[in-house]
């Protein structure tokens, strides 16, 4: 009898750390691209080499949901990445710095800074730098869902952020404004409209003291690419998205899972300016909401 009191008392006693110890699943994640390291996968060589900030490769690599791969490619002067192909999931690609050229199947496209592309599911591509400097490629990759139809592929087209004309969008005050890149095929709004599981491919330019208002998405999850200037983040805490703000500097990377509060104010300066890239996927939802 003792012995069974001595083994409840301790139950009781532990209960209280066994709680404390268990982990909760982020509702957002931060990462400083500066610190983070090479990643060797079907994507890299020799001469090229990937940067995973999420997803494949990442140490939080559960997350994104959708989001397969969101990292930087780097290619060496005269170098070659892997030729690639994936049978249920679509790519985006833009070009941070550098020249090169994307061969898809035969063909090839020249490629230059701010160009941006998709490669649709099933079609055979790899990213080449024949130039004497360095190519800096973001690669996003996304999951299609199975009972998605998919299409034969069309041509591959190649756009850069100068065809553009920045606009407001519906929803957002217009100290933001936006260049929309790629977006679902059954749309007409974005320069590209090719994708079956990504939202939203695009660029917002920030006014000083501008912000896109903290909001959120239930059925998409969502990452920010801060390209230049700093602000403060609003990701996930307080009631009305405001209290959960976080200082926020270029060459850092948001992940914001559905329904994670999600927002951007710039500096006030009136030289203060802020362009983030992002993109945002659609999740599939529960069947059994239970």
């Amino acid at each position: 009898m003792k012995n069974l009191s001595f083994i409840t008392l301790f139950l009781v006693l532990q209960a209280p750390l066994l709680a404390q110890t268990r982990s909760v699943e982020p509702t957002w994640l931060r990462r400083d691209i500066s610190t983070l390291h090479e990643y060797s996968g079907d994507l890299t060589s020799s001469s090229c080499h990937y940067i995973p900030i999420f997803g494949e490769g990442d140490q939080e690599s559960r997350f994104p949901i959708s989001i397969a791969r969101f990292g930087e490619l780097r290619v060496d002067p005269k170098g070659i990445c892997p030729a690639v192909a994936y049978a249920r999931q679509e790519e985006l690609y833009f070009v941070l710095e550098g020249t090169g050229a994307l061969q898809v199947e035969q063909r090839s496209r020249a490629l230059a800074a701010n160009d941006f592309t998709y490669v649709a599911p099933t079609v055979r591509h790899s990213v080449s730098n024949s130039s004497n400097q360095p190519l800096r490629v973001l690669v996003v990759t996304v999951k299609i869902p199975s009972e998605i139809p998919i299409a034969p592929p069309g041509d591959l087209p190649v756009a850069n952020l100068s065809e553009l004309h920045e606009q407001t969008v519906e929803g957002h005050p217009g100290s933001v404004l936006y260049k929309l890149l790629i977006g679902p095929r059954a749309a007409t709004r974005d320069r590209i409209n090719a994708t079956y599981a990504v939202a939203d491919f695009f660029l917002m330019d920030f006014a000083p003291s501008g912000t896109n208002f903290p909001h959120h998405h239930e059925t998409a999850e969502e990452i920010y690419l801060i390209l230049d200037g700093e602000g403060k983040i609003a990701a996930g805490g307080g009631m009305d998205g405001v209290e959960g703000l976080h200082a926020a500097k270029s060459g850092e990377a948001y992940y914001f899972r559905p329904n994670c509060t999600v927002g951007f104010y710039n500096q006030a300066a009136s030289t203060a300016k802020a362009h983030i890239l992002a993109v945002r996927a659609f999740v599939p939802m529960p069947k059994n909401l239970d």
